[in-house]
């Protein structure tokens, strides 16, 4: 008997694990999904190093986040990523995946069998083809960025199924298509970037109201209300055409005939028009032709007395302009000084050269357009441009270029254009002639960090809170580390690395602007701008170099963290007793403080407000000593110092000493997709 148990026990032992054993080899292996997403994007093994060994969840491989043993979130920005995304579509428990700012391509199409997925942030790569129809599937999502690909065709209706849908972002792309009414069907929404596509048609009337025409601009042929362009019946199909009818993805392909009006009237349409309708379209042809006719005359007429006097009134324009202080700019000269030596026909020198195919216009555009100087730089002056379509963008005047031939500037500019990180300043295009250099970038609206820090210091002054600091001053470090990354062979430089030249993008992200444009300068004449930015070896060596770059960097940092310009002076050892020291620059002043043990003089003011951060400040204060070493050698590389500000990085500002305060009104922290949303609360 108790051999029969033993035998039945035994055996029912051995079923479960044989069920178990059905059932592991049944569930996903997020593992071997990783490793191949690795193989196809990765191809040289060193962006993903540590993704060798053991088990994707229990090795702590570099971005994956785990919950349970299986995938929630894969988060590897920026990286350089090459390759496409299929092998993601095994991860079933993935909640938040952000790739942006690689080059990954191919379709979006595998990632929607990853129907858990909450936040999706793809911005800045290279998926072409169109959004799939069977995004619908993924009701749990909340954030979707899609912006600055090359995705193609309509916006699928099956997107208004994600009705817990916060954000979507599809600008820069080559979208097509009539606009749904997203508004009405995804109650939750909150931001919608739909600009630079190619969208056509009536926008509907709920998404003008809830997020503003600035939400589509860049659509040539949208239409509705001010300040979009008027709309045509042709641009709004009635109700039971459109019923009938499946618009084509082509604006051209649009019905040019009316449809059957009510009953009782279509007899009338085929018999003919009436005498009077006759008469009022012949009235109102005539009408438009002496428009027409007008406008052409006053054009021609223009344009002849332009040329004819055109040199003494545009000095004496300009001249008047400057006298009344007036920022406009006047770039009609550009053609007059466009006379090139090096074998320039007229055509080329009267191009735009674009990097991508995102928003183009010709150079007349620019010339037209409504312009604001907003600063003379070492390297250039800088404007605003608003283009007549309402495209802002931001164009610099080179100085001290001119010299530079032809093939040596396109070499540098194409090192420089096709270069693409979330923090580094878009440039869009260039113009070059002997005696004229004009440079498009992107139009970032929130200053720099140079004036975040020094402007209108004093009573009333609204200060730079910690948290923004750092999130600027790490945002710079990626985009510099991310220059020497892609140029590491040829060890190219950015050569005039400044808090002048970090510039704000409209959601407070930091910058790098500037980058390449010391290279077009002799060498003395490029390290005189760098001013108290320069490396103790440039001295000697006369040479721009990565190695000096890390030296700004610090010299940055330690700006930040005092709030001390590079060459001031004034040190605070004068009020204890000792005699001030004059013509000593910041790294000095600072290590001065330092080894004199009076370390918190060391720190601006309007962050000794704030409680609990002296760690982080002390933290920070190394990373900058480090930077700014006097021998080359033993300084951090850019990636380094970024990983050393990631990994002292604070997530939210602490209230000021004393003081009860909005702390709404003090930060200016962007938001980073990866932190926007705390994963686990959902």
């Amino acid at each position: 008997m108790q051999a029969h148990a033993f035998a039945f026990v035994f055996s029912a032992v051995s079923l479960l694990y044989s069920l178990s054993a059905s059932a592991a080899a049944l569930l996903p292996n997020d593992t071997d999904a990783l490793l191949q997403f690795r193989s196809q994007t990765d191809a040289h093994g060193i962006l993903l190093a540590n993704w060798t060994t053991g088990n994707a969840c229990s090795a702590s491989w570099r971005g994956v986040r785990c919950i349970h043993g299986r995938v929630t979130a894969l988060i590897l920005p920026s990286l350089d990523l090459r390759g496409p995304v299929d092998s993601l579509a095994r991860l079933d428990q993935l909640r938040l995946l952000d790739l942006h700012g690689n080059r990954l391509n191919g379709t979006l199409l595998p990632l929607t069998r990853c129907s858990n997925l909450k936040l999706l942030y793809l911005a800045g790569n290279d998926f072409s083809g169109e959004v799939p129809a069977d995004i619908g599937s993924l009701k749990r999502l909340l954030r979707l960025d899609l912006s600055d690909n090359n995705l193609r065709g309509p916006i699928p209706r099956q997107i208004l199924n994600l009705t817990r849908l916060l954000t979507i972002r599809l600008q820069n792309n080559v979208l097509a298509g009539q606009l749904p009414d997203l508004s009405a069907a995804l109650p939750e929404l909150r931001e919608l970037n739909l600009t630079n596509n190619e969208f056509y048609g009536r926008v509907p009337f709920g998404l003008l109201k809830k997020f503003g025409s600035r939400s589509v601009a860049g659509n040539e042929g949208l239409c509705g209300p001010n300040p979009l362009p008027v709309c045509s019946f042709l641009d709004a199909p009635p109700a039971a055409a459109s019923a009938q009818t499946v618009v084509q993805s082509n604006p051209s392909s649009l019905p040019t005939s009316t449809v059957a009006g009510p009953a009782g009237k279509e007899e009338e349409s085929r018999k003919g028009l009436s005498t009077g309708s006759i008469v009022a379209i012949v009235v109102a042809n005539s009408v438009v032709l002496l428009v027409i006719a007008s406008f052409a005359v006053a054009y021609y007429c223009g344009r002849n007395s332009g040329d004819n006097g055109s040199s003494s009134s545009s000095k004496g324009r300009r001249r008047s302009s400057s006298n009344s202080g007036d920022k406009k700019m006047y770039l009609n000269d550009v053609r007059g000084r466009g006379g090139d030596s090096d074998s320039t026909t007229t055509t080329n020198r009267s191009k735009l050269v674009f990097f991508d195919r995102r928003k183009q216009f010709e150079l007349e555009d620019l010339l037209r357009a409504s312009a604001e100087m907003l600063g003379k730089g070492s390297l250039g002056t800088v404007y605003k441009a608003v283009l007549e379509d309402g495209c802002t963008v931001a164009v610099k005047r080179l100085k001290d270029a001119n010299p530079c031939a032809r093939k040596e500037f396109e070499q540098y500019m194409d090192l420089v254009g096709k270069l693409r990180h979330p923090n580094l300043v878009h440039l869009r295009a260039y113009y070059y002639a002997k005696e004229e250099k004009l440079l498009v970038y992107d139009y970032l609206s929130n200053g720099s960090l140079y004036s975040l820090l020094h402007a209108n210091r004093g009573p009333g002054r609204i200060p730079l809170d910690w948290t923004t600091r750092i999130s600027l001053v790490l945002g710079a470090a990626r985009g510099l580390a991310r220059i020497h990354e892609e140029y590491s062979g040829l060890k190219i430089p950015h050569g005039n690395v400044k808090s002048s030249n970090v510039l704000l993008d409209k959601n407070g992200v930091a910058c790098i602007s500037d980058f390449g444009l010391a290279l077009l300068l002799s060498p003395v004449h490029a390290m005189a701008r760098l001013g108290g930015y320069s490396a103790p070896e440039q001295g000697e060596t006369k040479r721009l170099s990565q190695k000096a770059d890390v030296y700004s960097f610090g010299v940055l940092l330690l700006e930040v963290l005092t709030g001390r310009l590079p060459l001031q002076y004034r040190s605070p050892i004068r009020a204890r007793g000792a005699e001030e020291e004059q013509g000593v620059d910041l790294p000095k002043w600072v290590r001065s403080v330092v080894r004199d043990e009076w370390t918190a003089e060391v720190f601006d003011p309007e962050l000794l407000r704030y409680k609990n951060i002296e760690e982080e400040m002390m933290a920070m204060l190394h990373v900058g000593l480090a930077c700014v070493a006097e021998k080359a050698e033993k300084r951090p590389t850019m990636s380094e110092v970024a990983k050393m500000i990631e990994d002292i990085r604070v997530e939210q500002s602490p209230s000021p000493l004393g003081e009860d305060l909005d702390e709404s009104r003090y930060s200016l922290s962007p938001s980073v997709a990866t932190t926007e949303d705390n994963l686990a609360s959902y």
